[in-house]
């Protein structure tokens, strides 16, 4: 082949594929335009499903979820950059690349970058070593009837903002007879087991019914009748274990806590050794309540969410008593629908709020609403 002929050829080829690569960016160009399109006929449809709520957002033939996410402008670069690192060292496994995971982390490290990075990652080790990622399927405990005996505990209702209130009666435990029914290595797995399902379950019915994601929860411990006999050095290894695994592993899930019947015994004695076992952030959000404080919770907790035995008007007769009738939105069929259902279209506005100007800044997400791996901008959470 002479060498202009060689040129000519080559230049055919070159305008081929230039024809190509045209024919290329015009298709990706219609599909960016039309994904706009969409994103905005979106956008239309959330803003007055805000004027009626409880109305489908997009007609897709599955119920869809509108829910408010406020976020800090300086905890959000924070995000930003913890986020960056974590991908350049290989730390962030698609299921955990979710922002308020991130600022949870962030939050029990004070917003140091590398002492969250050291936590974040030794997290991930031990959810490989526990086998917490599969421990709902792989972990049967099966006397918990037996254990709810010993230890009466559960989770009952909602607060007023939404949140799971969980409820422990530690008058009633009985540490010695509850170690001839278990062992605290089933009790903590126990433990771990009903913290991932109320993440992956509990959480999620209630952020569909408060239209607004939820991953932190209020606690009751009631101490009535609580003495030095409960408090062995079984209940203290317990307390340990379960107080080591909630702070190093799933930091910041606690919205408050509320110590309820406290009597003079408890604030002089017990107390004083139960704060030995809790970090100071811990601390700041319990309230400790005298028996005539009880009225306190119903600032909180409306009257018809909280069992009677502390000031609410609950029973749940049917289901024999309110601590094993785990009543609350995770209950729903119609939500659980939604939780478990990997198709339903989840829309979120996200409002960013700018500390310095005040300004407002909002944009539509359209994404799965539950998924095997939650991207990282999947949840909201109080």
């Amino acid at each position: 082949m002479s060498g202009v002929e060689g040129i000519v050829v080559n230049d055919e080829n070159r305008e081929r594929r230039s024809d190509f690569e045209n024919s290329e960016d015009e298709r990706r160009r219609s599909k960016i335009g039309n994904f706009k399109k969409k994103a905005l006929n979106a956008s239309n449809k959330l803003t007055h499903s805000f004027k009626k709520r409880g109305k489908r957002i997009i007609d897709n033939g599955v119920s869809s979820v509108s829910i408010e996410d406020v976020r800090d402008a300086k905890e959000e670069s924070a995000v930003h950059e913890l986020r960056q690192k974590l991908l350049e060292r290989d730390l962030l496994p698609p299921g955990h690349d979710d922002y308020h995971t991130l600022l949870r982390f962030l939050k029990a490290r004070e917003f140091n970058i590398d002492k969250t990075i050291q936590m974040w990652e030794e997290m991930l080790n031990w959810r490989k070593e526990y086998g917490t990622d599969s421990i709902l399927e792989d972990f049967e405990f099966e006397e918990l009837e037996e254990v709810l005996q010993f230890y009466p505990h559960g989770y009952h209702g909602v607060d007023k903002e939404g949140r799971p209130v969980y409820i422990e009666r530690l008058g009633k435990a009985h540490p010695s007879k509850l170690m001839r029914i278990t062992t605290i290595e089933r009790y903590l797995k126990y433990h771990v087991q009903e913290f991932e399902r109320a993440i992956q379950e509990k959480f999620s019915a209630c952020s569909i019914a408060a239209k607004r994601r939820i991953c932190s929860t209020t606690t009751i411990l009631d101490v009535q009748g609580l003495g030095i006999k409960n408090f062995t050095r079984t209940a203290a290894t317990l307390l340990g274990g379960v107080t080591k695994i909630d702070s190093s592993y799933y930091p910041e899930t606690l919205h408050r806590m509320f110590i309820v019947n406290a009597g003079p015994g408890f604030k002089k004695m017990l107390w004083p050794v139960a704060q030995k076992f809790l970090d100071a952030q811990t601390i700041a959000k319990i309230q400790v309540l005298e028996p005539r404080s009880l009225p306190k919770l119903l600032e909180v907790i409306e009257s018809s969410q909280l069992p009677d035995f502390l000031g609410g008007s609950c029973s749940c007769s049917a289901e024999g008593e309110c601590l094993r009738s785990s009543k609350g939105p995770w209950n729903d069929p119609e939500i659980l629908k939604l939780v478990h259902n990997a198709e339903p279209i989840f829309v979120t506005e996200i409002s960013r709020v700018s500390n310095e100007k005040q300004a407002f800044d909002s944009y539509i997400q359209i994404h799965p609403l539950k998924a095997s791996h939650p991207s990282h901008d999947d949840q909201s959470c109080l």
